[in-house]
């Protein structure tokens, strides 16, 4: 009798899905590796690649002998110096660091090519469905950084686990030059032991709030009802409830849609007058945001606009409104509604930024009409 192909979901036509293998894979100290990587006499000094005192930068990474002092990155330059005065900082070669990035990219291609990218020197890989090595991810990952190393004179971490959120917490577990697996039996037992602070996404202020419930590690979340950490922690509770049950569905995305764009300055010295603010504004971010804007999305459509200034103290603050299309007029109502709020303040940093509309938003509208 042949085989009724009506019902394609029935049991004996339904493919077993595969158990996901995801690889995430996370390069050490990459600018300043590839820095160390090119001028040798880096190479046992403590190094960081940021911006100079003068100029009131900040590190945008470091080496492990750095580290050691307690410097890290996003850190003002000046503390970095008197953490560690024997530190090196060197100006960033971001038009190296691109070139090195889309080298690794073709490395991780040769595995798979379901690829995210997070940064230049992070990605997410599926390889679920790769035939090489077994289909085993462990040497997938293990092959991919010796391809780095062997190529590209630099090490990478990396971590293997069948979800996402695990898989970037496992990269992070032997660094440097490491790897962890976290096969489908040990998730569960893994996530119970995880402090909270290990989730991607929880922040300083996130986890003192999850402290002052007493919640420290994922078991803790895992043994409270979901109502009640929607209740008190809104969307974050919830995503936390799935992360320490190890409910992670969220597939590795090849393309990614940008959602904003923005333009912002560190200042040499603070300014803090509402016509200085404006004066820069007008003269410089705006335009250069104008530009951006173009290059992301030439049809300028958009949801919000929105200011972000820092203060000498390093507080930041943000405001948005939503706006259709980006309007210069707008801004000075913002910069004038935010600075009301802050009389007087010194500020170091000043940022425009807009919400980008959706893609999927802006194809449904055209179809409607």
């Amino acid at each position: 009798m042949s085989k009724d192909t009506r019902y394609p979901n029935t049991e004996e036509n339904v493919k077993t899905p595969l158990q996901r293998k995801i690889v995430h894979i996370d390069m050490d100290s990459f600018f300043a590796s590839v820095e160390m990587r090119d001028q040798p006499s880096y190479k046992d000094i403590p190094l960081a690649v940021g911006g100079s005192t003068s100029q009131r930068g900040v590190i945008s990474t470091c080496n492990y002998n750095a580290r050691q002092y307690g410097v890290h990155s996003a850190m003002p330059t000046s503390q970095a110096l008197k953490l560690c005065p024997q530190l090196t900082v060197v100006p960033g070669r971001m038009h190296v660091y691109k070139a090195v990035s889309k080298q690794i990219r073709a490395i991780f291609e040769r595995y798979t090519h379901l690829i995210e990218p997070l940064s230049l020197d992070e990605a997410f890989l599926d390889v679920t469905e790769c035939r090489q090595l077994h289909g085993s991810a462990t040497l997938i990952a293990e092959a991919i950084r010796n391809d780095i190393r062997n190529e590209l004179n630099l090490t990478a971490s990396a971590g293997v686990a069948p979800i996402k959120f695990l898989a970037k917490v496992a990269s992070d577990l032997n660094k440097p030059d490491g790897q962890c697996v976290i096969p489908p039996d040990q998730v569960q037992g893994v996530i119970d032991t995880l402090p909270l602070e290990k989730i991607p996404g929880v922040g300083k202020v996130s986890l003192k709030k999850l402290h002052q419930e007493n919640f420290y590690l994922c078991e803790d979340i895992k043994n409270t009802d979901y109502r009640e950490l929607l209740r008190k922690f809104g969307r974050m509770g919830l995503s936390l409830w799935n992360y320490s049950h190890g409910i992670d569905e969220r597939e590795v995305i090849t393309e990614r849609e940008r959602k904003s764009v923005g333009v912002e300055r560190t200042f040499s010295s603070n300014i803090s007058t509402f016509d200085e603010c404006w004066q820069f504004i007008e003269q410089h971010l705006y335009h250069e945001l104008d530009k951006r804007l173009e290059r992301a999305s030439p049809s300028k459509k958009i949801t919000k606009q929105s200011i972000k200034i820092k203060f000498a103290d390093f507080q930041l603050t943000t405001i948005e409104h939503g706006q259709k299309q980006l309007n210069l007029s707008h801004f000075r109502e913002l910069l004038q509604e935010i600075l009301q709020r802050q009389q007087g303040r010194e500020i170091r940093l000043l940022g425009l930024s807009v919400m980008l509309k959706p893609e999927v938003q802006e194809k449904q509208l055209n179809l409607d009409l």
